[in-house]
């Protein structure tokens, strides 16, 4: 096995069970929360919000790995009738489009993050401030637009 690869499958199955623990905190949560909802007729305060950035976080740190794994959901009808190198050569135009349009889209939450970030914006219950998590949006965005240049030039 080379190193790169068992880097990277360290690096899978540590985000593999860093999103496992993330949806286990999830489901104990929530669990917690509809036991003392209609057994108690007392919910616990703020689990929404905390489920919800959760949740945020899962997605977004997903999205970087799910590009390098190649995991995206494809249309192969139009690569069907290409050969082998005209496909290639479409692979990595998609990739370069791909890796443009995150490179906007991690420009475009930044600022939102610093605007969000300037307000002070928070939940409304527990009044967690929303800033960091729209930060870790745009770096994971930022990420998976280098994982997508890297596409461009990797040698299969």
């Amino acid at each position: 096995m080379t190193p790169r690869s068992e880097w990277g499958r360290r690096v899978e199955v540590l985000l593999g069970v860093a999103a496992s623990v993330i949806l286990l905190i999830m489901m104990g949560l929530t669990f917690v929360d509809v036991v003392a909802r209609y057994v108690f007729s007392r919910p616990l305060s703020g689990a929404f919000e905390v489920t919800e950035l959760l949740l945020l976080v899962l997605i977004f740190a997903g999205l970087p790995l799910v590009t390098y794994a190649d995991e995206h959901a494809l249309m192969d009808f139009i690569d069907r009738p290409l050969g082998p190198r005209a496909t290639r050569v479409l692979e990595r135009l998609v990739q370069l489009l791909c890796a443009g349009v995150m490179a906007l889209l991690t420009w475009l939450v930044w600022l939102k993050a610093d605007r969000i970030w300037a307000y002070r914006d928070a939940t409304d219950v527990l009044r967690i401030v929303y800033g960091p998590f729209v930060y870790f949006m745009a770096v994971t965005i930022g990420l998976t637009a280098v994982i997508h240049l890297y596409k461009v030039v990797e040698r299969r």
